[in-house]
């Protein structure tokens, strides 16, 4: 019997990704054995090894070399990759970043030379094309090459900051990407109870909100009042790239736990007149930047409403990721923003509790077991949510990751729910609350337009 996943096993997903990998080019017809280029790396890429993969990658670029050898050598490379350890993909990704990149003094001489005319300028934008690049489209010529770039672009992303050149070919990678999995390529699909089990072992181990325990938990989320949809590329066939869990309500959901009961009676879909999108999940971390959740929701808005015509109200039940962090590095501020009398109280409040007289402390305090102090605590931090999520801007954007998503994609702001999280993770994040962000058909394009060009939050919070 198939036992569940947890998150855990998104690790031992990525291990079964390598191997298909592997047995999808193990038949791929090599190059002469005899040739320099076809010895085989140490995992650590130690000593000669370097120079050898050094002499590979330079083959590959060779431009005498004909196309079916550059190829089989692209295969030969990306093998051996699959097979390094950590420090080994470290330093594959150095040399391949920093030996063959960019001529800069190639690019100055003919930045001097330029000329307002076609010829000209297709020159300058060859120069600008590093060697690397070459390699990179060879990779995506090989079976499943797409997939292996993306995980690439992963390892890539945790050490491109120690130097220019892996910056460099982190920026070109995730070009590419883009490129690949422009909006028009991807297909969405709904998943059900009846697909692929592979699938529904990728949704348990790739949810990153609010985690799937096991099969029952799935299978109710997939339940007929339930809807989840995803995103995938055609030559990820089996891959999710992004996936939205949605729940069918009569009116606004205030909490998550009737959303995942497990023991809860199916409500009959013809009564709903809301859809609570109630957790996003990108599932590929070599795709980061590259975003598909606005077009992910309008699509799912479309195929809902052709489902079920009647349905009036599309919203998040949304996470406030960062609330505390922005809370426990401002408790002066915080104060600040309270009335004179919730100081007084909170002053008290700390004292029975033992901890210090600022919000931060007494909502890192066992206060959900606490009904008198859970009903005090209400007010505030509703009043201090509000000015976060309202208020606090990186440049003309929310703070908060999640606001800043809906927000730029025209949802407002429309209220939030007290104790609707009591999870470890949701009262770490934002002491138990959650928010509603409203789709409203007729609004989305003007609060879009609104707030990314002037920072302007539709909202009917307290701030």
């Amino acid at each position: 019997m198939l036992m569940p996943s947890t998150r855990s096993d998104e690790g031992s997903l990525f291990n079964r990704s390598i191997s298909r990998l592997k047995e999808l080019w193990q038949s791929f017809p090599l190059a002469n054995d005899d040739s320099a280029q076809q010895q085989l790396a140490n995992q650590d890429l130690e000593g000669e090894s370097l120079n050898v993969l050094r002499k590979e990658m330079q083959y590959c670029l060779n431009k005498s070399v004909g196309e079916m050898a550059t190829r089989k050598q692209a295969v030969l490379i990306a093998q051996q990759y699959l097979d390094l350890t950590a420090l080994g993909k470290e330093r594959f990704l150095t040399l391949l970043a920093e030996d063959f990149d960019l001529d800069y003094d190639q690019v100055k001489a003919t930045i001097d030379q330029w000329q307002p005319d076609p010829k000209s300028t297709a020159k300058l934008r060859k120069s600008l094309e590093s060697p690397r690049l070459t390699l990179l489209r060879q990779f995506n010529e090989l079976p499943d090459g797409i997939k292996f770039l993306v995980n690439m672009r992963a390892d890539l992303l945790s050490i491109r900051d120690r130097s220019p050149a892996l910056q460099g070919m982190e920026q070109e990678l995730k070009q590419l990407l883009h490129a690949w999995f422009d909006l028009g390529f991807l297909q969405l699909e709904k998943i059900t109870w009846d697909s692929p089990t592979s699938l529904l072992e990728k949704l348990i181990a790739y949810e990153a909100v609010h985690a799937i325990k096991g099969w029952s938990d799935l299978k109710n989320r997939l339940a007929s009042d339930r809807c989840c949809y995803a995103f995938f590329h055609p030559q990820m066939p089996d891959e999710p790239l992004i996936f939205i869990e949605v729940a069918l309500t009569q009116g606004l959901a205030g909490e998550m736990a009737p959303l995942l009961d497990e023991d809860a009676p199916l409500l009959d879909t013809d009564t709903a007149d809301t859809a609570i999108f109630y957790s996003i999940s990108n599932t590929q971390r070599g795709l980061a930047g590259i975003s598909f959740g606005n077009f992910l929701i309008k699509n799912v808005v479309g195929e809902l409403l052709h489902q079920f015509p009647h349905l009036k109200q599309f919203s998040t039940l949304s996470p406030i990721p960062a609330f505390n962090k922005w809370l426990t590095a401002n408790p002066d501020k915080a104060l600040e923003l309270l009335s004179d009398e919730q100081r007084q109280v909170l002053k008290e409040q700390a004292e029975e509790q033992g901890v210090a007289a600022n919000m931060s402390a007494l909502l890192a305090s066992d206060w959900a077991t606490n009904e008198t102090l859970s009903n005090w605590l209400e007010a505030p931090t509703k009043q201090l949510i509000s000015h976060y999520l309202v208020n606090e801007k990186r440049g003309k954007g929310a703070l908060d990751p999640v606001a800043n998503f809906h927000l730029s994609n025209g949802s407002k702001a429309a209220r939030l729910n007290w104790r609707a999280n009591l999870s470890s993770r949701g009262l770490q994040e934002s002491a138990s609350v959650m928010i509603n962000y409203v789709y409203e058909l007729d609004n989305i394009e003007s609060n879009c337009v609104n707030y990314v060009e002037q920072g302007v939050i539709a909202n009917d919070l307290l701030a």
